[in-house]
Parts: structure tokens; C-alpha cells; sequence
């Protein structure tokens, strides 16, 4: 098949990036019209009512507000920093409902001009959106601050007798520096962006330093190669991490050497919980850090290296602010046809430039790692910025065009992920058909093994949880470390079980004194699943944004997870710490077993132990003790998006000592993968 130039491949990523774009937006405009209000809130894309708080201005001038979440506090929202949302109010509907208020207005594509909100404890109300648009600042609890333009009507948010709420919106400006950023690459012409963009689309080696490696004793040999490969590479390096293999490590190693060499360096990922994660690790090892933007998890560790507060902590900012407040009142009280406003105002914005440069010089100046979003490094205060290296972690994660946005600040790029383990998120199928998820990580390494490393010794799990996957997924090359090889809960335990649902007798019956005292009852709601159609082992479809459900199935994964700390006694739990996640891949049956384990009086000592997500919400993280509820349950073997296979590996690497799976074996062994699963999982647990 003949090779395709690099601007026509790059063509080719716009036009899908286009479909998806659509596609997205779409969604969005169906969530915005036809979602019931409390499906929005369950989703966590919403959050109403609302208590609305002060307004004020921030460190970088900008008005902001301040919201509160008055209820469904237990689920888990969307909302992080640098998300648009909209605010709406929820009027009564009457005759003159549309007069007046010209603040309010439909969302853009609203369908009819009174948007009848769906939910039933909302009915004869219509949502009005107010028509402007916020920015996420940051999120802290249920608390959240949202900066605002200044033309915003704050006093009618703050003020009004109608209950005011929240929701995401359409991220415009997303999309908007993906495409900018793949018409920068397609017209880049006689420079370093274009060479990087023909060797990356062909097999031409990428250039490389020569000098002796050198020595990390602390480092295991996979990840000492990764870092004097990264320190050898002029143009590109892969560092491949399968799960536990210590990729964060190597690759603070590697920024901290590159540190040696070069005076800034620019650290981005696709999330802002990855770059949460790298610039902690980054600043644990005594590097100064500018992180742009505000971190996922508020506490003042985190909140120390961000620019906003390094902004406000520098000593000329009561200054600044100062001569801001004086440009407002003289804004505020600016008389008609005053002679010396112009100069007088002039003078104060030349002021108030000047310090903000200096102690823009300042903090960019001392900074050696200046770290954020993919998207965040179009961020005005980078403006001109260019950097000897830019390091890409969770690449893999990240569309291509994502990757594309910073790369016109780095002469050379080092990407860090693992291709297996979760894709990028596309939401057009044929796009994805088509090849929008494949990632430039992916395309590098297809083009250029040379420039990967794989790091092949893994510190998480036990030998029998991770062989699978080093099997399937790594090629057999991933091993584990001696201290953890066979790590365990309970003596004579095996590691991995799968509890089939498709077994009508299944039942668990938990004995002793720390038997839940409704265990017996819950049991046998369970084992007598087949008689009662309303809890049986049989999914249950429950709409488009929450996929699944298998009730039955929750149920027994809570069982399993009450006989498991049964069987290693409760004392022992707490005084350990003994951590548990429950991973299923379906929003719907996260809900369920949360609300389960919020019923259940047994789990209650254990409740700050235990952690429920979806797939997604456990990448990066582990737990001594992992169940996951695969949910599906069908005669013809149908299994969705469980079929991506990258998820399951995902799942069940975050477990360090025990791993439980509970499905339906005649369904899912349908499938290959979970064929050879079920078989390696039996093998094991036959094994005398």
C-alpha cells in the first residue's frame, strides 16, 4: 500500500476531527434539550440548585463567582478546571414568561424558545440560560469558583428568587487550538515544526546524540535505558510504561536530567489530573514548578506551585492590585466629559503592565519546569515561549492533534504512556473507525521502535495478576520485582478469582461475628435472583448516558467484598489500611453500588477504605484489593465497548495483592480475550 505524504494524513485527522467535532456538539445540544434536569445532575454535569456566593477579582484581573452545591453532594461531577459552563435559572412557566429579563436566552440551537425542563419534580418550570458563558477556575468539595466577563449580570445570579444552577458546556475552545495547531503543522515550511512533522509521518531515523550512558543505580536497567534514551534523543523518545513500572519515576528522572543540560523545560499531559500527578512527583524531588492553571485536588501543597498563587504570594502584588481597584473606581466613577481621564487612566494601565511583566519575569524566569494542559500551552501567559525540549506524558491518551498544540514551542519531544491501557476519548464511531483514536504516540512507534523503550519490571501486583496482561498485552516481556511477586491478603489465598453469575446456584452466606447483620437476608435476595424478576443476573439497559446495570450482580460483588474482609478479620482491615476499589465499566452500576454500600450498616467502618469508579476514574491509581463487575449478561454474548480490550487491562492492573471479576462466563467467553482469561484464571485457582 503506498504511503501517504504527511500533509495528506494530517488532512485526513482534520476532516475526522471535524466529524467528531460535530458529533460532540450534537451531544451536547441533546443534553442541553431534552435531558431531564436531574439526569443532568446524576451524570454530574450539572449541579442545581445552587447557593451563589460572593463575586471578586482575581489575580489575573478577571471577575469571578463563587457557587455552592446544595445537594447530590455524594455524586461524582465533571466539573475541573478550564470546562465552560453555563448558569439558568428555573422559572414558572406563565404567559409572560418570555418578556423582560434580556440576560436569559436558549443555549445556541435550542429548539423551541421555552425549554420545558423533563425531570417531574420540575414540572410546569422552563430552565432560561443566561447568555454568557464562564470558565471552571476552580473546584474545591462543593465548592466551585467560575470566572465570568465582566459585562456578566452577577447581581441577578446573586439575587434571584428563582433557583439558579450550573451545567457544562460546549467546549468550543478545545476543538478551536486542535485545529489551529494542525493547520499550523500542514503550513510549517523550512523549520523545526515541519521537520518533526515529516520525520514523524515517515521511517526516516530520528537523529541522535552520542555519548556514553550514564549510570542510576537506583533506577532498575529498563528504566536507566529509558532516561540516557531520552538524554540521547535529538528529535523524539517513546517511554513505553506498562502498568507498575514505575513510568512516573523514569520520567521525573529524565526531566530532572534534562534539567542538567538545558534551563526550562515544558511538561504537558492531556488531563489536569496527570499533570497534577507529574509536577507533585516533580516538586517531591526539589524542582521549582509553574504549574498553568489550577489543580484537580485544592489543598495548599498543590495550590503552591500554580501561577495564580505564586502571582498573588510575589511581594509587588498588593501594588498591582492597588492600581487595578484604582482603574475600576476611576472606570466606575469616570465623569462626562472629564479632560484628564484618558491620561490618568493611562498612566495607571502603563503602571499596572509594568508590574505584571516584572513579576511575570520573575516567576517564569525562576521556574525550570513550566508545566500544564496540552490545550492550557496556548495559554496567553506562554505567549513566544519556547522551550529545548517539551515532555508529553499520558500520551497515549491524548488525540493527536492535542499533541500537536505545544509543539511548536520544543525544538525535540519525549512522549510517556502506555497504548495499552486507556485510548483517547472519541465519541463519533465512524471517526474512530476511521482512525481518529489512533494516537502520534502510536504512529512514532510504528514508524520508529528504534526511539521506544519498554519498561519490563513491574512493582504493583502480584505475579499471577500481572502475568495475563504482560502475556497478552506486553508480548511476555513485563516481569515482576522479587519483594512483590507474590505479595498477598490472606496465606494460601489465590490472587485472581472469577465468580461466574451464569451459575444459578451462586450464593455467598457470610458467618461470624462480623457477618453484616443483613447478610443473610441480602444473600438470599441474591441466590434467589432467578425466581424474582426484578433482581436477576440478567443486565438491564437503562439509557444512552449510563449504559448498564445488573442489580444482582452488584449485589454479589458487595457479598464477595463483605466475606473477603470477613475472612481476614476487621481489626486487621483498619490497623492496615486495607484498601478496596470496585471497578465496573458502567456509570449506571457505579450508582447502584455505591447507593449499596451506603445501605449496607456492615461497611461501614470500611467506607473511607473502599473507592467505586468506572474504568476512566481508576487510571493511575491502584488498591490491594480490586472487584471488578463486568455487568454484562446476555444469551447472544453481546459485550458493547467492553470488546476495547485496553479497558479491562486497565482494570484489573490496578489491583496489588487480590483480584475478583464477577460476570457472566457464558457471555463473555464468548469473546477470545475473556475465553483465555476465564481459562488462565482456572488454571490457577486448579493448581494444587
Amino acid at each position: 500500500m503506498e504511503q501517504i505524504s504527511p500533509i495528506q494524513a494530517l488532512l485526513q485527522q482534520r476532516t475526522l476531527l471535524q466529524l467528531e467535532y460535530y458529533t460532540e456538539k450534537e451531544a451536547f445540544r441533546k443534553l442541553t434539550e431534552q435531558m431531564g434536569m436531574q439526569r443532568k445532575v446524576k451524570r454530574g454535569d450539572a449541579w442545581f440548585p445552587l447557593q451563589v456566593g460572593k463575586s471578586f477579582y482575581n489575580s489575573l484581573n478577571q471577575t469571578a463567582i463563587e457557587v455552592f452545591r446544595t445537594s447530590d453532594q455524594d455524586i461524582e461531577h465533571n466539573f475541573e478546571f478550564g470546562r465552560p459552563v453555563m448558569f439558568f435559572m428555573v422559572k414558572k412557566m406563565g404567559k409572560n414568561e418570555n418578556q423582560g429579563n434580556t440576560a436569559l436566552q436558549q443555549p445556541e440551537n435550542a429548539s423551541d424558545a421555552n425549554h420545558k425542563v423533563q425531570n417531574s419534580n420540575l414540572k410546569g418550570q422552563s430552565i432560561k440560560y443566561f447568555s454568557f458563558t464562564g470558565t471552571v477556575s476552580y473546584v474545591d468539595g462543593d465548592r466551585m469558583v467560575v470566572t465570568v466577563p465582566d459585562s456578566a449580570p452577577l447581581l441577578e445570579l446573586q439575587q434571584s428568587t428563582d433557583p439558579i444552577g450550573v451545567q457544562l458546556s460546549f467546549d468550543e475552545t478545545s476543538y478551536k487550538l486542535m485545529f489551529e495547531a494542525l493547520d499550523r503543522v500542514m503550513k510549517a515550511k523550512n523549520n523545526r515544526l515541519a521537520y518533526l512533522r515529516d520525520l514523524f509521518y515517515s521511517h526516516q531515523k530520528a537523529g541522535r546524540f552520542s555519548f556514553e550512558p550514564m549510570k542510576f543505580p537506583w533506577l532498575n536497567p529498563t528504566q536507566e535505558r529509558a532516561v540516557n534514551e531520552v538524554l540521547w534523543a535529538k528529535d523524539v523518545a517513546i517511554v513505553h510504561g506498562p502498568p507498575g513500572t514505575g513510568k512516573t519515576t523514569t520520567l521525573v528522572e529524565a526531566i530532572n536530567e534534562t534539567l542538567m543540560r538545558e534551563s526550562q523545560v515544558l511538561v504537558c499531559a492531556q488531563s489536569n489530573m496527570a499533570v497534577d500527578w507529574i509536577s507533585e512527583k516533580l516538586v517531591d524531588r526539589g524542582i521549582n514548578v509553574l504549574r498553568i492553571g489550577n489543580p484537580t485536588r485544592v489543598n495548599d501543597k498543590m495550590l503552591g506551585f500554580t501561577y495564580e498563587r505564586r502571582f498573588e504570594s510575589h511581594a509587588d502584588y498588593p501594588q498591582l492590585w492597588a492600581i487595578r481597584k484604582a482603574i475600576r473606581e476611576l472606570r466606575k466613577n469616570r465623569k462626562k466629559g472629564s479632560e484628564n481621564y484618558h491620561q490618568k487612566m493611562d498612566r495607571l494601565k502603563s503602571r499596572a503592565a509594568e508590574i505584571e511583566l516584572r513579576i511575570n519575569a520573575e516567576l517564569f524566569g525562576e521556574a525550570r519546569v513550566i508545566a500544564c494542559t496540552l490545550v492550557g500551552s496556548a495559554h496567553h501567559l506562554l505567549e513566544g515561549m519556547k522551550f529545548g525540549t517539551l515532555f508529553i506524558d499520558e500520551a497515549a491518551q491524548a488525540l493527536e492533534a492535542a499533541c500537536w498544540i505545544p509543539m511548536k514551542r520544543a525544538s525535540r519531544v519525549i512522549l510517556a504512556g502506555d497504548h495499552c491501557q486507556l485510548p483517547p476519548t472519541v465519541k463519533s464511531i465512524a471517526a474512530l473507525r476511521a482512525g481518529l483514536g489512533k494516537t502520534l504516540m502510536e504512529r512514532i512507534a510504528e514508524n520508529k521502535p528504534e526511539v521506544v523503550t519498554l519498561l519490563k519490571i513491574q512493582y504493583r501486583m502480584n505475579d499471577e495478576i500481572m502475568r495475563f496482561s504482560s502475556d497478552w498485552f506486553y508480548g511476555g516481556k513485563v516481569e515482576s520485582a522479587p519483594q512483590i511477586k507474590y505479595r498477598s491478603v490472606l496465606d494460601y489465598d489465590h490472587p485472581i478469582t472469577w465468580i461466574d453469575t451464569s451459575n444459578e446456584e451462586n450464593q455467598i452466606t457470610i458467618e461470624g461475628e462480623d457477618a453484616p447483620e443483613d447478610s443473610a437476608s441480602t444473600s438470599s435476595s441474591v441466590s434467589a435472583a432467578n425466581q424474582n424478576s426484578d433482581l436477576n443476573f440478567k443486565e438491564q439497559f437503562v439509557g444512552e448516558s449510563f449504559g448498564r446495570i445488573n442489580k444482582a450482580e452488584a449485589e454479589l460483588t458487595l457479598l464477595t467484598l463483605a466475606e473477603y474482609f470477613t475472612k481476614i478479620g476487621k481489626q486487621r482491615v483498619l490497623e492496615e489500611r486495607i484498601d478496596v476499589g470496585i471497578i465496573s465499566p458502567y456509570r449506571a452500576q457505579v450508582q447502584y453500588l455505591k447507593k449499596l454500600i451506603k445501605k449496607y450498616e456492615f461497611f461501614k467502618p470500611y467506607r473511607r477504605l473502599i473507592s467505586v469508579n468506572t474504568v476512566d476514574g481508576f487510571q493511575g491509581q491502584e488498591r490491594d484489593v480490586i472487584l471488578i463487575s463486568l455487568v454484562r449478561s446476555n444469551d447472544e454474548g453481546q459485550i458493547g465497548f467492553l470488546k476495547d480490550l485496553r479497558r479491562m487491562n486497565v482494570a484489573m492492573t490496578r489491583a496489588r495483592m487480590k483480584l475478583i471479576i464477577l460476570s457472566n462466563k457464558d457471555t463473555m467467553t464468548k469473546h477470545p480475550f475473556y475465553k483465555k482469561l476465564w481459562e488462565y484464571v482456572e488454571a490457577i485457582n486448579n493448581y494444587e
